[in-house]
């Protein structure tokens, strides 16, 4: 009896003698000839001048039969970006890329950032069924593989989902992953999902941003009371996307108006700093009331992004009948731009997302 891996050798060889060529690998879509792609991309750790524009980015692979590539159409851009342009986390990162440790220092690069696409599905492995080419989808891509700022990235299955027909691909690159950031933070940290949400007091400081204007529709949608503390500014975005009261952390001392409210079930951080040492005395005692701090990229990113990486095929799916959620657009780039665009989201002060157009052809 002949083993699997004798008999497929012995099709294979017989195939070629037919003259009938075979398979390169197995992938379902249109057959291309290139080798290369343009790319934004990083050859060292620093700061916004190790950005480099190339044509020669090597053309993604599907290596695996539950790939799928897609063709980018819009990206964005999140602080996990930043840190992982100046190195941070990089040797956990690596350590993932390369769990035995067989390649050699620097072998990252050239490194391409960027985890949100919004785009079209060009070529599909042979165990992808949700999915065919063509089919317009959105994704968030963890950290550890090659990101979305290229005119083509391949993603596994479960990180794919198709894109909310309402939305533009600018609109839906926006949203994958502070998506999976602000979920992870408040339901599989925190605990809170749309059975148990309703009436509870949660707090948002840095409210104005990615994950917290997502985080602020999310809970609210579940029947939260949410407090979201921002600056003067963008109090009347708070006020649209459903917060019931607005704090601007620089009217004054933030930690005694926050004192003079009723305690809180639950407080997403993503400022960090000072506000860690008081903001615990902020929560309802004795009540398993949650603390969530996001302003070290990985401690959501990296521990919680295997559990949700399944987030946007369920019921918290984006433009679902269970949640409907805004995207929160700061300022669209172009793909020509994308040093501009991390000098804007390194500069603070987001109202939003900042949205690379990649097939913009400015």
């Amino acid at each position: 009896m002949l083993s699997r891996g004798v008999a497929s050798g012995r099709a294979l060889r017989g195939a070629a003698r037919a003259g009938v060529r075979p398979p390169v690998r197995g992938l379902r879509g249109s057959p291309r000839a290139r080798s290369a792609m343009p790319s934004w991309v990083i050859d060292r750790y620093g700061r916004n001048d190790v950005l480099r524009f190339t044509r020669n980015m090597v053309f993604p692979t599907i290596h695996f039969p539950n790939e799928v590539i897609i063709k980018v159409h819009a990206a964005s851009l999140n602080p996990i970006d930043l840190s992982m342009r100046s190195g941070y986390g990089a040797t956990a990162l690596n350590m993932k890329r390369d769990p035995l440790k067989l390649k050699s220092a620097g072998d990252e690069f050239p490194l391409t950032l960027g985890r949100d696409v919004s785009g079209v599905v060009m070529e599909c492995g042979l165990s992808v069924s949700y999915f065919k080419p063509g089919d317009e989808v959105w994704a968030a891509i963890p950290p550890w593989k090659q990101g979305t700022l290229s005119e083509f990235v391949v993603a596994s299955g479960n990180e794919v989902s198709f894109k909310p027909k309402r939305l533009r691909h600018t609109e839906a690159a926006s949203l994958p992953y502070v998506g999976l950031t602000a979920w992870s933070a408040v339901n599989q940290v925190g605990g809170l999902n749309q059975s148990n949400c309703s009436g509870k007091r949660v707090l948002i400081l840095g409210a104005s941003g990615g994950v917290g204007t997502f985080a602020v529709q999310l809970v609210k949608a579940w029947g939260a009371h949410v407090t979201a503390v921002c600056s003067h500014d963008a109090s009347t975005l708070m006020k649209k996307l459903g917060a019931d009261d607005v704090i601007d952390y620089k009217s004054g001392n933030l930690e005694e108006q926050l004192k003079t409210l009723p305690l809180f079930d639950f407080i997403l951080d993503n400022v960090g700093g000072s506000t860690e040492k008081w903001a615990l005395d902020l929560l309802k005692k004795w009540s398993g009331a949650t603390y969530v701090t996001l302003v070290t990229p990985f401690l959501i990113n990296m521990d919680k992004l295997g559990v949700a990486d399944g987030m946007l095929q369920t019921g918290v799916t984006v433009g679902s009948k269970t949640v409907k959620i805004q995207p929160v657009i700061d300022q669209v780039f172009s793909f020509s731009e994308v040093p501009k665009a991390f000098l804007k989201l390194e500069g603070g002060h987001a109202r939003g997302k900042t949205v690379i157009d990649v097939i913009s052809k400015k």
